[in-house]
């Protein structure tokens, strides 16, 4: 049995919801991961008259595709799709099976519209947070579109596959055989790229808001719900909804929420704003701010925005440690993420750079996984909590190296390994590995506001106690400004406060605002 009696109770729920047939076409061969797979389908049949098994040869073995009875839907798992791929399955079942996806209506009429033909393959892990949301795009393309298949290829279940395609981060997607793209990607985001997307004059030449707000993390999410709440014409500018939070694994310290991922809560701001009349502009980013008779924020894209006031949330992002080579080979043995990508390292020496909690962290996770771990520590010793350092010195494959400055991270088509100064001595060392894991911290997405907005020397902008910036009626909000905490539940604060802040000062300039009727009803049975 593969399905422990938790998931089949909980599958058995989703089960119940398959509106027709589903046939699952199985190539299996002799070796463990094809009769754990067969288990797993007969366990699907067997809970639902609706599930039909057929043995098949697909292009891959151990693979089954899932089909509508007479007709190849062009969706396949290549491996075991558990784990954090258990929701790719359930909903591929259920939307080949003719219930209607939860996506918007102008996404599907995109993916409907696409003209020929697009055979995806996705690389992924099935410990990677990042990759059900690049598996479920596709195959709901595949499912909608018969011009469109989409393979999941477990790399965990098909190393040599994975090797000889380089790939060396998930999820890697390959589009006829070419590759495509690396990292989380959203529906919205793979169209784009495909060139299916509305024209950016629909951003152009809207009515001024009364807040306009940048960035769509937690602190955006916050500022948006508290100003349309106030009634007000609300507009969010968001890069990629859910921001940060999207590429974070386990989450511990929301206060009320006991344990949930990323991508949940993500998904759970995402929908609380458009429980609201929000004007959401995702997979925009800003390039300019301005101040005149009202803000103007101008958009990649040309289009520029107009607002009585703004709230700035772009969040940030990963730290880049600038030197040769960081660029060259990201994707290529250059990770960020050790429960997405730390399995394609299985038995190879990797290194860690940062000696902080986040990189101490992934050094003991990845410990238990490949061959041997290096710690790179700028410092002369490292800054991670105790309790953390004890664990990873009790471990046997790992090696601390204190006062290195990495100077340059060297390969050829991938990463072999990392030069580095030592501090102490002044002399170049170097050491051998396959991947390398940067985790020296985050940075502010801020470089967009060059002078115009003030901010320290780390990036950050500087605001006040109630979130006000230099520039009357802008406002900050979130790990983008100087607050010392980076916390997910601190940046959710900072938006109301800002969004609160903003109203107020929309009143004090004796503005009238346009009611937001839809939510103002709204309100009222609230």
């Amino acid at each position: 049995m593969v399905l422990d009696a938790s998931i089949k109770q909980q599958l058995n729920q989703y089960l119940q919801l398959l509106e027709n047939d589903v046939l699952l076409k199985v190539s299996a061969g002799s070796d463990k991961i094809s009769k754990d797979m067969l288990s797993l389908v007969n366990e699907l049949a067997e809970m639902s008259s609706k599930i039909k098994v057929e043995q098949s040869e697909l292009e891959r073995t151990p693979s089954f595709s899932v089909n509508r009875i007479g007709e190849d839907t062009g969706v396949t798992f290549a491996g075991i799709p558990l784990g954090h791929e258990f929701t790719s399955l359930v909903l591929a079942l259920l939307q080949v099976s003719g219930r209607a996806p939860k996506a918007d209506q102008k996404l599907i009429d995109q993916i409907k519209n696409l003209q020929g033909e697009y055979h995806f393959v996705s690389y992924i892990s099935l410990s990677c947070q990042n990759c059900p949301d690049v598996v479920q795009a596709l195959n709901l393309m595949s499912i909608l579109n018969p011009g469109i298949t989409h393979t999941m290829v477990d790399g965990a279940a098909f190393k040599e596959e994975v090797e000889s395609k380089n790939v060396m981060a998930v999820p890697t997607v390959f589009l006829n055989g070419e590759s495509f793209s690396s990292g989380r990607m959203s529906l919205e985001e793979i169209l784009a790229k495909l060139g299916s997307t509305p024209d950016a004059s629909e951003f152009a030449d809207k009515d001024p808001y009364d807040v306009l707000v940048v960035g769509g993390g937690p602190a955006g999410a916050s500022a948006a719900v508290y100003a349309t709440r106030k009634g007000i014409r609300t507009g969010i500018v968001a890069d990629r909804f859910g921001g940060q939070v999207m590429d974070t694994l386990g989450i511990e310290n929301f206060i009320s929420v006991k344990y949930t991922e990323g991508p949940k809560l993500a998904a759970s701001l995402e929908e609380h704003v458009k429980e609201y009349n929000v004007d959401i502009m995702n997979l925009q980013r800003a390039k300019r701010i301005e101040k005149k008779d009202l803000i103007e924020v101008e958009l990649e894209n040309g289009a520029v925005l107009k607002s009585k006031t703004v709230i700035l949330s772009t969040g940030a992002k990963w730290r880049d440690i600038n030197v040769p080579g960081e660029k060259e080979f990201k994707n290529k043995g250059i990770a960020y993420c050790t429960h997405c990508d730390g399995p394609l390292f299985e038995g190879k020496d990797v290194a860690v750079i940062g000696g902080g909690n986040s990189g101490i962290e992934s050094a003991i996770d990845l410990a238990g996984i490949v061959k041997h771990v290096t710690v790179l520590e700028f410092n002369s010793e490292l800054k991670a909590d105790t309790v953390l350092q004890e664990r990873l010195l009790s471990l046997p494959n790992v090696t601390v190296i204190t006062n290195a400055q990495t100077s340059e991270i060297t390969g050829a088509d991938k990463v072999n390994g990392i030069t580095y100064l030592n501090r102490e001595t002044g002399k170049e060392q170097h050491i051998d590995a396959q991947g390398v894991f940067i985790q020296i911290g985050l940075a502010p997405s801020t470089d967009w506001l060059g002078d115009t907005v003030e901010r320290n020397k780390m990036g950050e902008i500087v605001v006040d106690n109630r979130g006000a910036t230099n520039i009357p009626g802008v406002f900050a909000a979130g790990d983008c400004t100087n607050s010392p905490y980076k916390q997910i539940i601190i940046s959710m604060g900072s938006g109301a406060t800002a969004s609160l802040s903003a109203f107020d000062y929309i009143i004090r300039n004796n503005w009238d605002t346009e009611p937001n009727k839809a939510d103002q009803k709204k309100l009222v049975h609230q």
